[in-house]
């Protein structure tokens, strides 16, 4: 049984797969599976970090679970007006976050194609979200001087669903002589998240080098 060819040229020879060539599908594949792990993974540890903080408030002397050591120890964070910025705790606004961006996951993964005017609402929404982390980041570095163990994980998992939703619709939306950029971008999409989360170890390690050189 002879299967259908792909699309050729004039002259009988077939046309190069783009979708390949550019990272167009590769991106359509890991996306909605990390929107969906990472929206849950966000989810659950900003629901535990809320959990904390009102048993916190019923109880100044409660230990909160995440409060390992001097440094691991985000019940200082919980303290600290950073953690309410708004008003009420940030966990907040990751479980809602992080809800949205998991049912967008689920629902690419169960079939969905999504309109333009909702990615584009993603991606206002991942860049704030991105941007808040690395503020926050600064401020448990240079101001608290402490690290919240769920917090990290809010951390570890916003910047790869900003930088991936990014690609996305760069690759969807962005103009044809903007190609060749996506192009070089695409081939190396892990190398800034490797470079960012070696930046952000190093940058712990320096800030609390005294504490982790004392435990040697």
């Amino acid at each position: 049984m002879l299967s259908t060819p792909r699309s050729a040229d004039r002259d009988g020879v077939p046309a190069p797969d783009t979708a390949t060539e550019t990272g167009t599908g590769r991106f359509e594949r890991i996306l909605p599976w990390l929107l969906l792990i990472g929206g849950l993974a966000g989810s659950a540890a900003a629901f535990l970090l809320t959990v904390e903080k009102f048993m916190l408030e019923v109880d100044p002397l409660y230990l909160p679970s995440c409060s390992i050591s001097p440094v691991l120890n985000c019940g200082s964070v919980m303290e600290t007006w950073q953690a309410s910025v708004f008003g009420f705790p940030n966990s907040l606004l990751g479980i809602s976050g992080f809800a949205v961006v998991a049912s967008t996951g689920a629902a690419l993964l169960a079939g969905a194609q999504l309109a333009r005017w909702y990615w584009l609402g993603l991606q206002a929404g991942v860049l704030a979200g991105a941007l808040f982390v690395h503020w926050l980041i600064f401020q448990s570095l240079y101001t608290i001087g402490a690290l919240c163990p769920y917090c990290m994980i809010v951390w570890a998992v916003t910047v790869p669903i900003f930088w991936y939703t990014t690609l996305h619709n760069f690759e969807r939306f962005a103009a044809p002589k903007q190609r060749s950029i996506f192009t070089v971008i695409a081939s190396n999409h892990a190398v800034p998240l490797t470079v960012w989360a070696l930046v952000v170890v190093a940058l712990i390690a320096h800030r609390f080098w005294s504490y982790w050189s004392g435990l040697l």
